[in-house]
């Protein structure tokens, strides 16, 4: 998913997206679904959540 995706995302659940990187703004996605913050961390591989929808682009 491309940047612009992420952050129109973000504007829609009412997050702020100024000066944040991609893998940063979606964390707080992740945070605001209420899910575990993990993608592209090292936890990641391990989160168990296959309906992510980030999770293509995090493996």
């Amino acid at each position: 998913m491309k940047l612009d995706d992420v952050k129109k995302i973000a504007k829609d659940r009412g997050l702020q997206s100024k000066n944040m990187k991609k893998a940063e703004l979606i964390r707080a996605i992740q945070r605001d679904e209420g899910n575990c913050d993990c993608y592209n961390t090292s936890s990641s591989d391990t989160c168990g959540q296959y309906s992510c929808i980030w999770r293509d682009d995090c493996r």
